[in-house]
């Protein structure tokens, strides 16, 4: 692979990320609009988002299969017009069953999707030696900043979903389909005597410190996208104007994270980059539920972004250098417990809220997010094969 290949296959990469951003902002910012457009009762609702993790999963699972046969990329190049699709036909329909169909092929090419993705992602920054996975999910934050955005448009103007949601998928879809003609997938599996070597299975117990990270970090997450307006509306008093604002500040400081976390991670380590992650997202819970006043409350949802950013793309990196000659396998076992977080979090909150207090309820997801701390130690590259805690030197300048 050349070094012009390797620069077109990340580019071609970060505007698949990017791509995903959009449209799953698109989808989860107009839900209540969905749920008017459909007639979708409010005991009815949490089925249908429930249904779209956990067909995710089951995306991730499949796409563990497929590429036992096919390479990720020609997965991803399936999958990504899918969900654009899937959205367009959510926003399409009138039936109750229209929505079910969309929202079903939505969910199993999403999980398609993010396996994919972080396989590509993962062999890719094998193929450069240095840290280039943040900038991937960085590529992501913007587009869940662009898509929100646009979904904002639609609201204000008071546009139907379909007319929102046709000029975004006929002008992505096209771009994605072009992109695909640079996928690849860097180096193939690496060699070697060590649990991931070439041709060996993947070890859910060495996996497992990972899957605990990764959920605890999606619990974190969800946490915010679901109960960031409500609580600090209703618990800190801010305004419904000001309600609007956390999630929008934890989106653009993720993306400030994730924008310079490679850099962190080249000059310190990814021990290091999670430890301090960590760290920040516990204290930026602890200020949430400590906080006497809204504004306080935005300034502890902005140290959670800057945290959490760098948390989930180091996971993936440390499932590829784990499992070097199955890294495919490992990304796709990993990637369903995004989805697992992403179900237990929201809940999780809301039942812990009613029964106790929200506040009480924000220190939960900070404890898990400073459990990440014992596992520290995954994150390090295999001592010798990279010779110390650091990622491996570059061989050569790919860009």
């Amino acid at each position: 692979m050349t070094d012009a290949g390797l620069r077109h296959g990340r580019v071609s990469l970060a505007l698949s990320f990017g791509v995903q951003g959009v449209a799953f902002a698109l989808l989860v910012t107009r839900i209540p609009a969905l749920q008017d457009q459909y007639g979708i009762s409010d005991g009815l609702l949490p089925v249908f988002l429930a249904a779209v993790p956990i067909l995710a999963g089951a995306g991730s699972v499949l796409t563990e299969k497929a590429v036992a046969r096919v390479r990720p990329g020609v997965v991803l190049r399936w999958a990504q017009p899918l969900v654009l699709l899937a959205l367009l036909g959510a926003g399409a329909g009138r039936e109750l069953w229209h929505i079910a169909v969309a929202l079903g092929v939505f969910g199993l090419a999403v999980g398609a999707l993010d396996a994919s993705m972080n396989m590509m992602g993962v062999s890719l920054q094998r193929a450069y030696g240095r840290s280039i996975m943040l900038g991937f999910h960085a590529a992501y934050s913007l587009g869940g900043i662009a898509g929100a955005s646009l979904a904002w448009v639609g609201a204000r103007w008071d546009l139907s979903l379909f007319v929102s949601y046709l000029p975004v998928v006929a002008l992505l879809l096209p771009a994605v389909l072009v992109g695909s003609r640079w996928y690849t997938e860097g180096r193939g599996p690496e060699k070697g005597g060590g649990p991931g070597a070439a041709g060996g299975a993947v070890s859910f117990k060495l996996l497992l410190p990972l899957c605990l990270v990764m959920c605890f970090a999606y619990i974190g997450d969800s946490t915010v996208s679901n109960w960031s307006a409500k609580y600090l509306q209703d618990v800190l008093g801010g305004s419904e104007q000001m309600s609007t604002l956390p999630y929008n500040v934890y989106m653009v400081t993720t993306l400030l994270g994730r924008a310079v976390g490679d850099f962190g991670v080249r000059r310190f380590g990814a021990v290091a980059v999670v430890r301090g992650g960590s760290l920040l997202a516990a204290g930026g819970f602890a200020v949430v539920a400590g906080a006497p006043g809204a504004w306080v409350g935005m300034f502890g949802f902005t140290l959670l972004g800057l945290g959490l950013s760098v948390i989930v793309p180091q996971t993936f990196a440390a499932a590829g250098r784990l499992f070097p000659g199955n890294s495919d396998a490992a990304v796709a076992r990993l990637n369903i417990f995004n989805y697992v977080g992403f179900l237990v979090g929201s809940p999780l909150v809301g039942v812990l809220g009613d029964a106790w207090s929200y506040r009480g309820a924000m220190l939960v997801p900070m404890v898990l997010v400073l459990v990440t701390l014992v596992y520290a130690r995954s994150f390090a590259p295999e001592p010798a094969r990279y010779g110390g805690g650091h990622e491996r030197p570059r061989t050569a300048d790919v860009g």
